[in-house]
């Protein structure tokens, strides 16, 4: 793919932009803007706690956690590390260190809903169908690591099934309810994406669901692993996730 191509689809930035020019996908996205003092201090100040990612990364490589724990007290966390600051240019000026000239971005942080005391959130794939059709193929829990604030399975989390993950919160009509509304927002992102980006055969839709049981994209990667799906005991998904691949010639 040319560099037009392929630039936009990772750029964390231009994907969010895409979306909320889509009346059903916007109310879904939390928001999201770029990096700088000022747009922190208004973010902080609103949301109370905030994810800082780099614009284009994987693996939730190089994302922090920030939160204002009352009106002078400041706190973020990167890996395992937190530190806490008694102003808001002390923050600022640490963040500012940490990100250098790099485009990062700040995101309204989700109170994602917790499993034994672990944050969890959830990986929608979309794929073409050999019929050329939008479907959701499979959906998975991503179970973060305890001390980690993210959950990707390269930074320590867990693969599990959906299901475990909400059965003590909602009844399995209410499961399947979710699940299916989850797939909809799925395949109504791939739909709008691909206007744009033709050669799109796949997207992973990362969902957090909040207290209220609240979807939120938190990010869209167009090219999701496949074998994610593998860790689960079932491999009824995985089976069909790869066997779209492969008839898509999407190479995992």
């Amino acid at each position: 793919m040319g560099i037009e191509k392929s630039q936009p689809l990772r750029s964390k930035w231009l994907k969010t932009k895409q979306l909320i020019n889509n009346d059903s996908i916007k109310p879904f996205i939390p928001d999201t803007q770029k990096f700088n003092k000022v747009n922190l201090k208004s973010m902080i100040a609103r949301y109370g706690m905030l994810y800082i990612k780099p614009e284009i990364g994987t693996h939730g490589v190089g994302v922090i956690k920030a939160e204002m724990e009352n009106q002078h007290d400041f706190a973020y966390q990167m890996n395992q590390k937190r530190l806490t600051f008694n102003s808001f240019d002390s923050f600022y000026k640490s963040l500012a260190h940490v990100v250098k000239q790099r485009s990062y971005l700040i995101q309204r942080g989700i109170h994602l809903l917790k499993h034994n005391n672990r944050r969890f959130d959830i990986r929608v794939m979309v794929q073409l169908s050999p019929e050329q059709q939008w479907e959701a193929t499979g959906v998975i829990g991503r179970l973060g690591h305890s001390k980690k604030i993210v959950t990707n399975y390269h930074n320590g989390g867990q693969p599990m099934d959906i299901h475990k993950l909400l059965e003590s919160r909602v009844s399995a009509k209410r499961r399947n309810e979710l699940i299916q509304e989850m797939n909809k927002l799925g395949v109504g992102i791939a739909r709008h994406m691909n206007k744009k980006y033709k050669r799109l055969k796949a997207i992973g839709v990362d969902i957090g669901l909040d207290q209220s049981l609240t979807p939120w994209v938190i990010e869209v990667n167009a090219k999701p692993d496949p074998y994610i799906f593998k860790q689960l005991k079932d491999k009824t998904m995985y089976r069909k996730v790869i066997r779209y691949f492969r008839h898509t010639d999407h190479k995992p």
